[in-house]
Order: C-alpha cells, then structure tokens, then sequence
C-alpha cells in the first residue's frame, strides 16, 4: 500500500516548488486549491448548490462563478462564509478521496495530498506522514511582500490570519527547510522520501 504525504505550509514559504519538485520523482500530486475550483464548475453539485445560496448575481455571463464577487460577499460575513465553506469542503474532501484512492489503486508508491490548510482543517487523518515546507518568519514577510507587491502591513495581517509556521513545524513529521537554494530543497526533499522507503 502506498503512503499518502500531507504537503502543507503557510503562505510564501514555498509550498508550491516543492509540489512541483515530486513530479519529478514520478510522485502524483492532488492540490486542493484546484479541487475547490472544479468543484464549482457549471453542472457540477457544489456549483448549483452555491448558486442557489448566493444568487445568480454571482455568476459571469458564461454561467461560470464570479469569484471576485463571491469573495467580496464572504470576506466581511462569517456566517455566508461559513455556508460557502460548508458547501465547498465537503466537495473537495470527497474528491481529494478519489483521486488519492484511484493513484494508490494504481499501485503507486506515494501520493501528495497538497493542502494549504492541513492542520487548520483537521484534514491529518487523510494522510500517513505530513510534511512542512517553512522558512523563517522574516523571509516569509518579505517573499510575501515581493510576491503580492504588498505592503508590510497587509503581507503581516495575511501571515497571521493563518496558523503560524511554528506551530506548524511542531506538528509534522518532517519539515524541508526552504530558506535556502532550490538544489538544498531537493536534497532534504530526497533523503525525506528515502527515509519513508519511497525512494530506493
């Protein structure tokens, strides 16, 4: 039975590049973050169910989801988050299932489940090992900033609305240390799959 790695981090710390990094060990990788947005794809359940709570002025002329206008109606509401999230994460749990029990069906050796909200979403007990990719809290900021062209105080509000890297570091079972170079991430990428007897 193949085993199933948790990839999570917090923003800015690099998790996408070491999502990437596992394709090239033939690793299959289900990203969360394109999960939610099939999920509310025209025709499909989340979708009518969304469009039914929030209206059809949601929508673009193509029918398809506005999420600009969406999130500018959840952003400053709790509770229609609230029922926005009670409709998509269920969706993208179930699917997350799948994909991960079709790879391991296959016969795959391993299996990436890339979910930003890992531990804040409890979703631990669907995968074997979880895994943490951190840099400091410095480089974060000032990734962050770099990235979104945001300032200091906006990139620190968006930090702290999330679970801190250090809290997270303490709850994985391993942490790639990504404050270095990309080739220093592959390593410690590399002997962590070694370590789990995915790599030979």
């Amino acid at each position: 039975m193949g085993i199933v790695i948790g990839l999570t981090g917090s923003i800015a710390t690099g998790k996408s590049t070491v999502s990437l990094m596992f394709e090239e060990y033939n690793i299959p990788v289900v990203d969360a973050d394109k999960l939610s947005r099939k999920v509310v794809e025209p025709g499909r359940e989340a979708y009518n169910q969304v469009v039914s709570v929030f209206g059809e002025g949601i929508l673009r002329d193509d029918r398809t989801l506005d999420r600009k206008a969406l999130g500018e109606i959840v952003f400053n509401d709790e509770g229609k988050r609230k029922q926005l999230n009670d409709i998509v994460h269920p969706a993208v749990r179930q699917e997350m299932v799948r994909e991960r029990d079709r790879y391991l069906d296959r016969g795959d050796k391993a299996v990436v489940l890339d979910i930003p909200l890992l531990f804040e979403s409890n979703l631990t007990g669907y995968v074997d090992k979880t895994l943490v990719v951190a840099v400091d809290e410095e480089v974060q900021l000032q990734r962050l900033m770099e990235r979104d062209e945001s300032s200091k105080e906006e990139a620190l509000s968006r930090i702290r609305s999330q679970l801190s890297i250090t809290e997270k570091v303490r709850m994985a079972d391993e942490v790639i240390d990504n404050n270095g170079s990309k080739r220093e991430t592959y390593d410690q990428l590399e002997a962590i799959l070694r370590q789990w007897n995915i790599l030979s």
